[in-house]
């Protein structure tokens, strides 16, 4: 599973890092800094968390078969 990023699209209201720093880096301006990330065993539920948590919709899941997300890879 991967967190998907559209830094074109982030506008670094940073609530997906409120919810895992881990997960959801930011660069010295507060905007996302990764465009792909895989997301560690057991941080799943965080990861749904922070995208949901993006008011941009600047984040999507990959390869997630609970939520219905489709494997791009």
């Amino acid at each position: 599973m991967k967190i998907i990023a559209d830094r074109a699209k982030c506008a670094g209201h940073a609530r997906c890092a409120a919810v895992s720093e881990e997960l959801f880096e930011l660069d010295e301006s507060g905007y996302i800094a990764f465009d792909a990330k895989t997301v560690p065993p057991g941080m799943e539920a965080l990861a749904r968390r922070g995208i949901r948590a993006c008011p941009e919709r600047a984040l999507a899941l990959e390869g997630d078969e609970t939520s219905g997300g489709h494997d791009m890879s």
